[in-house]
């Protein structure tokens, strides 16, 4: 391989490389699958190298693309072994971890037309689904994950809707967008943004450190909503589209992105001349939303061709998808427009956003590293119709993961690709299928996404009790898709020698997994419970009595009455924390089964209205302010505990949202200038005019 690209540029050779990865891992593999066709290259590293997947293989589809997953036919009688005697991880596991080349990234052009482009918008449009806030800690954490998987785009945040969203969006833009992987890899980091000059300024003061930032501004195209929402007349709404634009330009950000919202829903020829004119201003990517989900695959395919075909300064720019799942075509919509020349794909972890969500990315990833080689050739004529990402999928599910323990927001098991049920077979049929040739009912392996099978499948087989190690602890997690670093372990096998030492029996996976989700909560530990005790029954008043230790240190304790035992522990909970909250949900349930299982507790609460803890921020699509709910969950093998843990837990979020928010309004009034930043825009007198009202 060294001779082959001897005179090549780099990004060749980084490609060619890592088909001799995926071709060492081919031909390592022991697996004899009859769909498994022969690649177009070999390589004499293979010889040396020594197999452990029995459960996988990887076909390279060609030399620069992602690679197609496909189950093998053999299966396994012992567990597969991710290191070699030595500790080492052996060749054939390490070639799944090797990063995917891309083409350099260049603002409103891709090099490849067949490479397509991945913006990630879990923490914005993600985060803004109900109850799913994050905490400035836990975005950063998702922000290197989603760096880990190799998206090309993240979309940080909102940075006008609160001083902890602004924090957190400019903490991913110093650090993460810095942080330049060895293939010379760094994401584009994007800030949303209105079309209000207020709004495009602290964007940009979010995101201008980081290496490759990103602009993304927006204003509603359709008729109900310039009519009812906006208030203005279609030349209205050019105008600030262009102003926008433009301002956005002139503050130094090369970068812009402009989103014609319900753009699904919008006349396509006034689409024409608001993004002809979005171009003329300085756009570099035109995003077409699907914002209510309402549009067919076919007719929204059709609307990016169209677009591509009549809207003028087309071939200087990037089309981009963003579609959304009311009528659950979310994955399908972006597809089609990938099918039709869109070359960036927005989607989210899980799938979770506004209302039924977005576009799904380990769908959209899966989907083209399987079919982006033999189904896209559309009669749009647009590259050669092989199209790849460069999303490394042994990364969905520990992202997966990660997004669900964050937000509260479980999927369902039968979700696509990362739901509990992906990769599991209960029909006596499919059964025997599988144990046959796992290629009769599996299109791809779930090692593929990262995740090993459990122990009743192709597992370790470890126990977990109150004698077993860290090591063992962080072996189990590692199968189940949960890569923790050091210092989170230690949390996680602390709580989980806690929980041991009063189950009998050992702890099974779901116990394990409880015990992750409840150390989620504890980044933003302000507040801690230290003691509690409660007496309830039929006759008696129900009582609790809870001790807590807050940030400085001394401890307090409160007894108090209830309707229950959990009323009362809330209450006092309230009264000892000095909060005013509401209690949106309430689920308790069993982790596994018996009279000693894990219960595991998920609260959602909002602060009361005109209370001390009061939280409206500005939202995206509303245009206005709304209030802010948070999430938690806590476990324990007693329930008014683990109803405890929950209850501080989202309160202790709370508490930090609003400590980050009131130190920034303090610093924005120090630091306020005799003169409004607005009043910089090179705007038209009607334009500010219309942006003031």
């Amino acid at each position: 391989f060294n001779s082959t690209t001897k005179n090549k540029n780099k990004n060749k050779k980084m490609k060619i490389i890592w088909s001799a990865a995926v071709a060492a891992t081919l031909l390592a593999s022991s697996c004899s699958s009859a769909f498994i066709p022969t690649p177009r290259y070999s390589s004499n590293v293979a010889a040396t190298t020594t197999s452990r997947m029995n459960n996988v293989a990887f076909v390279g589809r060609h030399d620069r693309s992602s690679t197609v997953v496909i189950a093998s036919s053999s299966s396994s009688s012992t567990a597969d072994q991710e290191t070699t005697n030595n500790g080492e991880m052996d060749p054939a596991t390490a070639a799944l971890y090797v990063r995917k080349p891309r083409p350099a990234y260049k603002p409103g052009a891709i090099e490849d037309p067949d490479y397509v482009r991945i913006f990630d918008t879990t923490l914005r449009d993600g985060e803004q689904s109900p109850g799913a806030t994050l905490t400035s800690s836990e975005k950063l954490e998702i922000a290197r994950m989603l760096a880990k998987l190799g998206v090309d785009i993240i979309e940080a945040g909102f940075p006008i809707a609160s001083p902890d969203d602004f924090d957190a969006v400019k903490q991913i833009a110093d650090t993460v967008g810095n942080e330049v992987f060895e293939d010379g890899y760094v994401p584009v980091i994007c800030g949303l943004s209105r079309a209000f000059p207020k709004d495009i300024e602290r964007c940009w003061d979010a995101i201008k450190n980081a290496k490759h930032p990103r602009i993304h501004t927006f204003i509603a195209t359709s008729k109900i909503h310039m009519e009812t929402k906006l208030n203005k007349t279609p030349d209205e709404v050019v105008q600030i589209a262009i102003d926008a634009v433009t301002f956005a330009k002139s503050l130094g950000c090369e970068d812009v992105e402009f989103s014609p919202e319900d753009a699904g829903r919008s006349d396509p020829q006034f689409l024409y001349r608001v993004l002809g004119e979005a171009i003329k201003a300085g756009a570099t990517t035109l995003n077409i939303p699907d914002t209510t989900g309402w549009n067919m695959p076919w007719e929204f395919g059709a609307l990016i061709a169209k677009l591509r075909e009549n809207v003028p300064g087309a071939d200087k720019v990037v089309f981009s998808t963003h579609c959304h799942n009311d009528l659950g075509l979310a994955t399908a919509n972006s597809l089609a427009g990938a099918y039709n020349g869109a070359r960036q794909l927005e989607c989210t972890i899980n799938g979770i956003g506004e209302r039924a969500g977005n576009a799904s990315l380990d769908e959209i990833a899966m989907a083209i590293a399987l079919k982006g080689d033999t189904e896209f050739n559309s009669p749009a004529q647009f590259g050669s119709g092989n199209l790849y990402t460069a999303i490394n999928p042994v990364y969905i599910s520990p992202t997966s993961k990660v997004v669900q323990e964050y937000t509260g927001m479980r999927c369902q098991p039968h979700k696509a690709i990362v739901g509990a049920n992906a990769f599991r077979h209960e029909s006596g049929i499919h059964q025997d299928g599988m144990i046959k040739n796992k290629s009769t009912y599996e299109i791809m392996t779930p090692e593929s996404i990262g995740l090993t099978r459990g122990t009743g499948e192709s597992g370790a087989g470890i126990f977990l009790g109150k004698h077993s190690g860290r090591n063992a602890v962080g072996t189990r997690l590692r199968e189940l898709g949960y890569d923790l670093d050091p210092e989170k372990l230690n949390d996680v096998f602390k709580r989980f020698k806690e929980v041991a030492e009063k189950k009998k029996g050992g702890l099974e996976d779901e116990d394990l997994e409880a015990i992750v989700t409840d150390q989620a909560g504890t980044v933003n530990e302000l507040w801690q419970v230290t003691g509690l005790q409660s007496s309830t029954g039929m006759t008696g008043i129900p009582t609790a009595t809870v001790k807590m230790v807050g940030p400085d240190n001394v401890e307090r304790y409160v007894a108090m009455t209830g309707t229950g035992p959990v009323d009362a522990v809330y209450k006092a909970i309230d009264q000892i924390m000095g909060v005013s909250v509401e209690l949106e949900s309430y689920k308790l349930e069993s982790v596994t089964e018996g009279i000693e299982a894990l219960a595991t507790t998920r609260v959602s609460i909002r602060p009361t209205v005109g209370g001390p803890n009061d939280t409206k921020s500005a939202h995206a699509q509303l245009c206005g302010m709304s209030d802010r709910s948070f999430s938690a969950a806590g476990s324990d093998t007693d329930i008014i505990t683990s109803s405890a843990r929950a209850y501080v837990s989202a309160l202790n979020k709370l508490l930090t949202w609003n400590m980050r928010r009131m130190q920034q309004q303090d610093d924005d009034e120090e630091e306020a200038p005799n003169g409004s930043a607005d009043n910089a825009m090179p705007a038209s007198p009607e334009a500010v005019k219309l942006v003031e009202q």
